[in-house]
């Protein structure tokens, strides 16, 4: 893990910090938390399917970082994937590595003019920052540049590595399926509206930004565990107490920019989804479904029968 941050030559830096850059579009700040732990495959799940008249579309909640004994994923995952036609992730799976994409998250997520993260942030969030960035052995110089959606993964990144998660998720398991199975995929954004928003995240606000994403890693490893099991579980109340609650209270801008102003976006093509034929499966980040303002509750609101898709 640390190789990535100590060696001195520029051009690795540059390489790992574009890894992270391209880890950060795997995964949205709403599944921070969201990943996942080894219960029971027969346990419930966190995937639904939202039907009117005669049609139905599949919803998964996923984690975009797991660990090799996490698999297999719960079975209800597979039952709605063998359902259905085609495949549906937040942006483009396949793009990932394109260089070109990756030298645009380089250059939005990074500033480009005399700010620096020492200039935007307030000295009392800068010394923290600084205090957390060395207790990982990475260089404040290397950050300076860094803006927030930037400095989010590369912290996130380090500490969930520690932790024993990899970029191989549940989107990234279900896209490799797909490929190699011959089914349709589709995304629900681009890859660069996906890069305009991590720009801007934290813009106006970057100390109290700066603050809540410290006070996140500070407790990932003690709430995982209960964390992770509400995922799994498909628990979608304990969920929302879990996380969209502290959200709402503690970083309101980042879970209006994160989730809502998504899932609203989302919505026209997800609706469009039900008047075509054959079946999709609808793969997001589980922060997005669960929620007054989550995906399954404004389907409810629009008059879409919502369950719960458990395995036989």
């Amino acid at each position: 893990m640390n190789r990535c941050v100590n060696l001195p030559e520029k051009p690795v830096k540059v390489q790992c910090l574009a890894t992270r850059a391209r880890s950060l579009l795997q995964w949205s700040a709403g599944a921070l938390l969201l990943l996942v732990i080894a219960l029971p495959a027969h346990a419930q799940a966190p995937v639904w399917q939202a039907s009117k008249d005669g049609s139905t579309v599949f919803l998964g909640g996923t984690i975009h970082l797991l660990r090799s004994r996490d698999y297999p994923l719960p079975e209800a995952f597979e039952t709605a994937y063998q359902a259905s036609d085609r495949l549906f992730f937040e942006i483009d799976q396949s793009q990932m590595m394109d260089m070109s994409v990756q030298a645009r998250m380089m250059q939005q997520l990074t500033y480009q003019d005399e700010r620096t993260l020492q200039s935007v942030l307030d000295e009392e969030t800068y010394t923290a920052l600084a205090a957390h960035a060395e207790s990982v052995g990475l260089p404040m110089a290397m950050m300076q540049k860094f803006k927030p959606g930037m400095l989010l993964t590369t912290l996130s990144m380090i500490e969930f590595q520690r932790l024993g998660f990899t970029p191989q998720g549940v989107d990234a398991y279900f896209n490799t399926r797909a490929m190699g199975d011959g089914k349709a995929r589709g995304e629900l954004e681009t890859i660069d509206q996906q890069i305009d928003m991590l720009a801007s995240m934290g813009e106006g606000y970057e100390s109290d930004f700066v603050t809540y994403t410290l006070s996140d890693l500070e407790g990932v490893g003690e709430a995982i565990e209960e964390l992770l099991a509400a995922w799994r579980a498909g628990d979608r109340e304990s969920l929302e107490d879990r996380f969209i609650s502290p959200m709402l209270e503690d970083a309101p801008e980042l879970y209006d920019s994160m989730l809502v102003t998504r899932n609203q976006n989302w919505m026209p093509k997800i609706e469009a989804m039900f008047d075509e034929p054959g079946t999709e499966f609808v793969l997001v980040g589980a922060a997005h479904l669960v929620g007054e303002h989550g995906v399954l509750a404004m389907l409810s609101e629009r008059g879409y029968e919502v369950s719960r898709v458990d395995a036989d």
